[in-house]
């Protein structure tokens, strides 16, 4: 097949799948529901007040579920495709004064920061997702004021990583063994639980994000990557 031949056939493709999204969005029915009024009355039986964390952790709490799978599988896999080498080498650097000084300071007010993050998601936006990434900006921030926490974050991970994941499979399952559909929570726990998942949830979203920036292949320049005049 020759070079024009080719670029025929993959320009009638393209038209083709183009032409096929065009009437996919042409063609689709008009919404008889009104879904910000759906969540609005049934917002009550949510165990949440804030309508986006009822809407993630409870009404359509199997996208939620598989987000996190997404994000587990991610992080086995550049753990997987770690360079232990560059790892190693990258955990023995000085620390700037300066940085680290203002590192001690930040650190805690981060934590905290997430902490309220995290409660307020109930009633306001917030959540897991957010204070798990104020999580990971604390061990960013505290990796590169020259903390070694790669060998801490080693530990952690066996224990924390798919910590999430698992409970908030299990809180799913354990709904079916109770008689009631995939994730539907019990009547009177489902804030009780979601506050559970999402607290669990944001410990290893925070070690998921960390482990990613600890356990990325460094530069193997030995200037770091400057360049050489």
């Amino acid at each position: 097949m020759n070079r024009t031949l080719r670029i025929a056939v993959a320009g009638t493709v393209a038209l083709g799948t183009l032409y096929a999204l065009l009437v996919a969005i042409l063609w689709v029915p008009e919404i008889q529901v009104n879904l910000p009024q759906q969540v609005a009355l049934n917002l009550e039986q949510s165990g949440i007040a804030h309508p986006i964390t009822a809407v993630l952790l409870n009404f359509r709490s199997y996208d939620t579920l598989l987000e996190i799978a997404v994000l587990l599988v991610a992080v086995v896999t550049g753990l997987a495709l770690r360079e232990r080498d560059a790892l190693t080498a990258s955990t023995e650097q000085a620390r700037d004064p300066m940085l680290h000084a203002l590192t001690r300071r930040l650190l805690p007010l981060l934590l905290i920061t997430s902490v309220y993050i995290l409660w307020s998601g109930s009633y306001a936006p917030g959540g897991a997702f957010q204070a798990g990434a104020l999580v990971a900006a604390a061990g960013v921030i505290a990796r590169l004021a020259g903390y070694d926490i790669a060998s801490r974050a080693d530990v952690l991970l066996r224990l924390g990583l798919a910590l999430g994941f698992i409970l908030f499979l299990t809180v799913a399952v354990s709904a079916m063994l109770g008689g009631r559909p995939f994730l539907n929570y019990p009547e009177g726990w489902a804030g009780s639980l979601i506050f559970l998942i999402e607290a669990v949830l944001t410990f290893s979203i925070g070690l998921t994000l960390i482990s990613l920036f600890v356990h990325a292949p460094g530069d193997s320049s030995p200037r770091g990557g400057a360049d050489d005049d």
